[in-house]
């Protein structure tokens, strides 16, 4: 049987299925790709695919930076 007939030249999603985008990067926290790229993505040409694809390892779709703690509370004032 010949397998590479149903065999398609296409670059998958990189989609995680945690959809979650990050409000300061209005980046998706799963895939790192934007709105515009997620809902863009089915009608890109095979170039923009790999150019995103390629891409996504330089994002920070989730900043590390650390909320809260003594440094949060530093500028509260006290009752």
């Amino acid at each position: 049987m010949n397998r590479d007939v149903w065999t398609r030249d296409e670059v998958d999603s990189p989609c995680t299925q945690v959809c979650v985008v990050h409000p300061e990067t209005q980046l998706c926290a799963g895939c790192a790709r934007s709105l515009d790229e997620i809902s863009r993505w089915s009608l890109m040409s095979v170039t923009e695919r790999h150019a995103i694809v390629a891409d996504l390892p330089n994002r920070n779709a989730v900043p590390k930076k650390r909320r809260g703690g003594r440094a949060g509370r530093a500028d509260r004032v006290q009752p």
